[in-house]
């Protein structure tokens, strides 16, 4: 397996830690929709509301502004936002949901930002 691949699911195993460590319920992993896919679906009990979380990982930072955010492309944001309304038609949920980013760096989640903004 590429190093890439093996760094994004060490990524996404310390994001579905982390989210489940602060109360969520994980719903499902590496969701394919398609050609889109999902990284991680969990459910925030608190706003009541589907999560579905993009994971952004660096392996190790290696500059002072590295930031695994930086890698959120527009044309990413919009794959996840539209495998969220495919997931959402697919299991006729019409609840809350929002998309997150989780950002790694090596095994430990560095930053959790909840509602990431659309505008491009």
């Amino acid at each position: 397996m590429p190093s890439t691949l093996l760094i994004g699911h060490a990524g996404e195993d310390a994001a579905a830690d982390y989210l489940h460590s602060i109360g969520y319920l994980i719903r499902g992993r590496n969701v394919r929709l398609g050609h889109d896919e999902i990284d991680v679906v969990a459910y925030d009990p608190v706003d009541r509301a589907v999560v579905f979380a993009e994971v952004k990982s660096l392996a190790r930072k290696r500059y002072a502004d590295a930031h695994p955010a930086a890698n959120f492309s527009g044309q990413k944001k919009r794959r996840t936002l539209r495998a969220a309304r495919k997931w959402a038609a697919l299991h006729h949920y019409d609840g809350s949901y929002r998309v997150d980013l989780i950002c790694v760096i090596g095994s430990r989640v560095i930053e959790h930002l909840r509602e990431v903004n659309f505008s491009y």
